[in-house]
């Protein structure tokens, strides 16, 4: 039996998989989770939780004693009660990760952009879905991150093989970071200070980003950047 726990921080989604993944009879949902710290407290609990807690209503975040083999992780969670950002789901990914024998993550999210794709990838995700998949895909997926088998939608492998194709005019990771950030307005020293980079590796980062796209200004580059779909 596969355990997944859902993290997404709308109800109506998370009843949505919920709905398909129980159609599937070596499939359970163990836990639900509706911010992306309470998946990573989740799984790094689940050990913890006793069979007697199975089917209880304690909360997101209660599973049965059956375990996490899955994680479906949104990247984006809204605000909580408190106002504060949330962690993402690609910072969620990696600290699960990093845990002991850890569960595998798959992706499910709307957002399909290069910044997107790479930061849960290189966080560690096993696959990544958009929340418009067929619900034969998304189970299908899910059997595949319960063996650590790579699942991506069509749209998203398409991606990942362009810039394999022509890596010279693709941005890296970090040059999709900074310029995020641009997007943001912020200032090459506010960029060094997030990134923990300093001021002339921004400006170096920059002029390759610039480079790449074939622009002369951080304007035009956020607008390329924003029209082929990186941010």
């Amino acid at each position: 039996m596969i355990g997944v726990l859902l993290a997404d921080d709308h109800a109506i989604v998370r009843m949505g998989l919920r709905a398909v993944l129980d159609s599937a009879d070596d499939i359970t949902i163990v836990g639900e989770a509706e911010t992306a710290d309470e998946a990573v407290r989740a799984v790094e609990n689940r050990n913890r939780v006793r069979s007697e807690r199975s089917g209880s209503s304690a909360g997101p975040a209660a599973f049965p004693d059956v375990g996490i083999d899955v994680v479906l992780m949104d990247l984006r969670f809204g605000p909580g009660p408190s106002g504060r950002e949330l962690e993402t789901g690609a910072k969620a990914t990696a600290r699960i990760r990093a845990l002991p024998d850890p569960p595998n993550v798959l992706v499910v999210t709307n957002y399909d952009t290069d910044v997107d794709i790479l930061g849960a990838i290189e966080a560690g995700a096993v696959g990544y879905l958009l929340k418009d998949a067929p619900p034969a895909e998304l189970v299908a997926a899910v059997r595949a991150a319960a063996t650590g088998t790579t699942a991506m939608s069509g749209s998203v492998a398409s991606r990942l093989m362009h810039r394999e194709e022509d890596p010279g005019n693709s941005l890296t990771s970090r040059e999709l970071e900074v310029l995020q950030l641009v997007a943001q307005g912020r200032s090459n020293r506010e960029i060094g200070a997030a990134l923990f980079l300093s001021e002339a590796t921004v400006k170096s980062h920059l002029v390759h980003i610039n480079a790449k796209l074939g622009v002369r200004s951080r304007t035009s580059a956020v607008a390329v950047a924003r029209e082929s779909g990186m941010l």
